[in-house]
């Protein structure tokens, strides 16, 4: 067990690092390893990726916090934007929880592994948005937030990977971007993590220490972690070329998206 919560600790620093410096949340590291993990400590193949999904929500609801009030205090979040999108972002990712506690394991890996991909491809091309286009207005953020919302709880991100490339597409820059998306997720997280709590309440294979989809020992040792490395990577940010580290990053994500790939084959 001792081994397993270091781990889990190693985790969280790499997780609160990438939520401050790309305001992707985490999750798109959290949930691939926590995966191995759980496949490691036995746990039942059927509710892996449940776990790790409601997992992965709880514990951005801590590095969120400590990613977005960094931002806030170097004047990165655009609270107007986090107003109209946030009821949107929460109603998705709480219907999306509900939709994922129904779907095999293997169709969440499989709609994982392609969200990784899109994810990667993103951050490789980095196409620029036409000048003259702007945020929509507060139904249009409504619906965006919706979409963010659901896709978060599938795939058990905090949005980042969704609303950074939104905001940016609509002439965000690019560390206002980071920095609002860092807000948003707090609201995603926390709707998703009530969400996969209440959905996998009286499941029959859940392991010890676990409250609903949301295995305890995991999340304390992520969240203890990620929240004092979270404003390291804001502080990154800031300084190093984004550009050039999401590219790197683009590469880690397709290697992890094709080991899972494999493993479900």
């Amino acid at each position: 067990m001792l081994t397993t919560i270091l781990l889990y600790c190693v985790l969280g620093s790499f997780v609160g690092v990438l939520a401050g410096l790309l305001g992707v949340g985490g999750g798109l590291v959290i949930v691939p390893i926590l995966v191995f993990a759980f496949g490691y400590q036995q746990i039942p193949f059927d509710i892996i990726m449940h776990l790790a999904l409601g997992t992965s929500l709880a514990s951005i609801v801590f590095t969120s916090i400590s990613s977005f009030m960094a931002h806030h205090r170097r004047g990165a979040v655009d609270w107007t934007t986090v107003q109209r999108i946030v009821l949107g972002v929460m109603a998705g990712t709480f219907f999306g929880s509900y939709i994922a506690s129904y779907l095999p394991t293997a169709i969440l890996k499989g709609i994982f592994v392609v969200f990784l991909y899109f994810v990667a491809y993103q951050f490789l091309t980095n196409r620029k948005p036409k000048p003259s286009r702007n945020l929509p207005g507060r139904i249009g953020m409504f619906f965006a937030g919706t979409v963010i919302g659901i896709v978060s709880s599938l795939v058990g991100i905090g949005g980042g990977a969704l609303s950074v490339p939104f905001m940016i597409w609509c002439n965000v820059a690019v560390h206002r971007a980071i920095g609002t998306s860092a807000a948003i997720g707090l609201p995603i997280a926390i709707a998703g993590t009530v969400g996969f709590v209440i959905n996998g309440w009286h499941h029959p294979q859940l392991p010890d220490y676990s409250i609903g989809f949301i295995y305890l020992p995991a999340l304390f040792g992520i969240a203890a972690v990620s929240v004092l490395t979270a404003p390291l990577g804001v502080k990154l940010a800031h300084t190093l070329p984004v550009d050039k580290l999401k590219k790197i990053f683009a590469l880690l994500l397709i290697v992890v998206g094709t080991r899972m790939l494999v493993s479900i084959i």
